[in-house]
């Protein structure tokens, strides 16, 4: 009996050990792209358009999409950027809320969220779904849907 129980405890604990270090494997990549995401916002809020889109993947294949608007491409992106938000009265002060990662593998996750600006005048917001691939020198977006 007691070499019974002494297997199933066993059997328990290799189960504990697998499951945490799935969760420590899951919890690190939202980690990074958690510190991405922060990044871009102090960018932001300094008004640093340059630095707010280093968290996207500098392709031609990255794909932003506003409104009816497709914007394929980073340089066109950053583009679209700058003419939007050609001063620091319109760029306001960025916030990311309501996150939820979910990381579907070692290379590929998906962030849902909110956004809001905080202006002198306004404060306009919407909702964000975005795709992240992991290069080796980290995670990007690849693909932005904003509302």
């Amino acid at each position: 009996m007691k070499k019974i129980m002494a297997t199933v405890f066993l059997l328990f604990l290799s189960f504990g050990l697998t499951f945490a270090q799935n969760m420590k494997d899951e919890a690190k990549p939202a980690l990074e792209i958690r510190k991405v995401m922060n990044e871009q916002t102090m960018a932001w809020n300094r008004g640093d358009i340059e630095g707010f889109m280093q968290g996207y993947w500098k392709s031609e294949n990255l794909v932003f999409v506003s409104g009816d608007n497709v914007t394929k491409g980073w340089q066109p992106t950053l583009d679209r950027y700058k003419k939007n938000y050609d001063s620091k009265a319109k760029m306001g002060v960025l916030t990311f809320s309501d996150l939820t990662i979910n990381v579907l593998n070692k290379e590929w996750a998906t962030v849902l969220g909110s956004w809001s600006l905080q202006r002198e005048k306004d404060n306009p917001h919407g909702k964000f779904t975005l795709i992240f691939r992991k290069f080796k020198d980290g995670w990007r977006i690849v693909h932005d849907h904003t509302s």
